[in-house]
């Protein structure tokens, strides 16, 4: 019974009221970036056909480049200037960005729009990261309001695909756009709802911290996330769960469709087992590990997913479709860990530079880990996740050996 409710102890948080407020923000936002990337997807397929891929992988590049161009520098603005404004700020933008994509005629416009779109949402994580604290005002809920995002993230991610193809089904590709952009604004509206402002510190010392360069702030991000051991191990982690979840989001298809000769609703419910897990990862962490030492959730998540790829080469599909949830867990629970580390070990004044900074090295791990899995899809297609599988392991050993030396 105790165990029961652990696992429903997340939604405690939302008896705080100004968290509840941002949380349903956050998730009305979720629901618009699915129902944007769906769009986007019939987009290119309407301008490339059969050359759909291209264009997405062109898409997914631009996503990648504006986190890591602009995540460093989003979080050092959270800690300079009231982040409820970066929130509510972002999000109007955003509106008026994805209201201008059902009129794109050329390849230049969508692929600018993405980018702009990708800009505006590296501003948004790390300044939502680090205002969650600030409305919480028990510690206890500090947790649950994490493990309760980073599940709601995933479950979003899982059905707003969904949701959002039934609404395209109704309104037609382009127009469901429309819908995206009044997610947009009731999400900003929604956080204009939390009063006051949420500043990272005193607007005095706000005041004096704005002669220093913006350079050396997002130098002094990055130095805060890896001169810190705890954090430092678990961005080395993260490191490892992009290269294997690379794999996974880029060779399933091929594994799916080409290898075991499955059609293209075999390939949805591999990709949902891997939903799943990662969302059952999300609201379980919170009592798997109860403890202020989050190294064991972060070897247990390296271990899970780097043994289910390195496997499915091998599997027929009921046992692929096991994998893959146990791939989900293995990503999933990476995500609380990871941000308590930086919550436990960083002044608040400095946490938007820090999850800026986390924000912009995990996606560098991403952008490498998508050539990594282009490469072994194409090179070694039979045993693609097999060689995939052992790059990572020989990085998780590489890791351990290194923490351990260090006394980490």
């Amino acid at each position: 019974m105790a165990s029961i409710d652990r696992i429903f102890s997340p939604f405690k948080a939302l008896q705080e009221k100004l968290f509840a407020r941002l949380y349903f923000a956050q998730s009305v936002s979720l629901l618009g970036d699915a129902v944007t990337w769906l769009g986007i997807a019939l987009l290119a397929f309407e301008f490339g056909g059969n050359q759909s891929a291209r264009i997405l992988s062109v898409a997914l590049t631009l996503r990648v480049t504006a986190f890591i161009l602009f995540g460093p520098y989003a979080g050092v603005l959270a800690d300079r200037i009231d982040r409820k404004k970066i929130l509510y700020t972002t999000h109007f933008i955003r509106m008026a960005l994805v209201a201008m994509l059902p009129f794109v005629q050329t390849l230049w416009q969508l692929y600018t729009l993405i980018f702009l779109l990708n800009v505006f949402r590296a501003f948004f994580t790390p300044a939502f990261k680090s205002a969650i604290p600030q409305v919480v005002s028990k510690r206890e809920n500090y947790t649950n309001a994490i493990v309760l995002t980073n599940a709601t993230w995933q479950l979003l991610g899982m059905l707003g695909p969904g949701l959002a193809g039934g609404l395209a089904v109704f309104m037609g590709a382009r127009q469901i756009f429309f819908f995206d952009a009044l997610t947009f604004v009731v999400a900003a509206f929604l956080i204009l709802a939390i009063p006051g402002k949420l500043l990272a510190a005193d607007e005095n010392i706000l005041s004096s911290a704005s002669q220093i360069s913006v350079w050396k702030d997002m130098r002094k991000g990055t130095q805060l996330l890896f001169e810190n051991r705890p954090i430092r191990f678990a961005v080395m982690i993260e490191m490892i769960i992009a290269i294997a979840g690379a794999q996974i989001l880029v060779n399933s298809v091929g594994l799916v469709k080409g290898s075991m000769g499955l059609n293209d609703q075999y390939y949805g419910w591999i990709m949902m087992a891997f939903g799943i897990g990662a969302t059952l990862a999300a609201f379980s962490s919170n009592s798997i590990d109860r403890s202020r030492n989050k190294r064991f959730l972060l070897l247990l998540a390296g271990t899970l997913i780097i043994s289910a790829i390195s496997f499915a080469n091998f599997v027929p599909y009921p046992v692929l479709i096991f994998l893959w949830v146990l791939a989900g867990l293995g990503q999933g629970f990476t995500y609380l860990p990871s941000q308590i580390m930086v919550a436990e070990n960083i002044p608040i004044g400095e946490q938007g530079r820090v999850y800026g900074a986390q924000f912009a090295w995990v996606h560098l791990f991403w952008a490498f880990g998508y050539l990594l899995a282009g490469f072994t899809g194409s090179r070694f297609q039979s045993m693609g996740f097999l060689v995939g599988g052992a790059v990572a392991l020989v990085l998780f050993i590489i890791v351990l050996v290194t923490s351990l030396r260090k006394g980490s």
